[in-house]
């Protein structure tokens, strides 16, 4: 049985960010997140990759709106936050439960992006990925989002973690077509 037939997807309000701040964290940091294959733990020091006041601000930002599946019994699955910046949407914080990843929540969760960026009229969704996440770029690749050529600085800050090793972002992108 697929574990998400069931599921809901919908947009998150002020009320969801503990979970989501939860869902961040263990999907990235610490040993929680070594039971998915997203994990950055062997990049980022510590258990934390966001606060509820981290979320709050990216939530206020205007075109901001972060996707949330939820199960049938209301337990979040996964989240992913979307800008719309001109015809564009910035996708970021994308996150799957750990013991979830690998069962299709995060494709059903990329093509509700893309269809939310669509129809807000945007032709592109782009990403920031650390360029050290082979893996994780080459699943990216096999959707659609492509290499810009551009690198980005990642600037270590007092909320993520420490670097464990000098890190970049790749920016990827995807056409959509309307």
């Amino acid at each position: 049985m697929n574990p998400f037939s069931n599921e809901t997807i919908g947009i998150a309000t002020i009320q969801d960010i503990p979970a989501i701040k939860v869902l961040l964290n263990s999907a990235y940091r610490g040993e929680s997140s070594r039971k998915g294959w997203t994990t950055e733990a062997d990049l980022i020091a510590g258990d934390v990759r966001t606060d509820e006041n981290d979320l709050e601000q990216v939530m206020g930002k205007e075109g901001s709106i972060f996707l949330l599946v939820k199960s049938n019994n209301d337990l979040l699955q996964a989240c992913v936050n979307l800008q719309q910046h001109g015809n564009k949407i910035y996708l970021g914080m994308f996150a799957v439960q750990p013991d979830l990843q690998g069962k299709g929540v995060g494709k059903t969760m990329l093509q509700a992006a893309e269809e939310y960026a669509k129809s807000r009229g945007c032709s592109a969704i782009y990403m920031s990925v650390i360029s050290a996440r082979n893996e994780l770029i080459a699943w990216y690749n096999r959707q659609g989002y492509l290499p810009t050529g551009e690198m980005k600085p990642f600037i270590e800050d007092d909320l993520t973690g420490a670097h464990l090793q000098p890190l970049q972002f790749l920016m990827l992108e995807k056409e959509l077509t309307v």
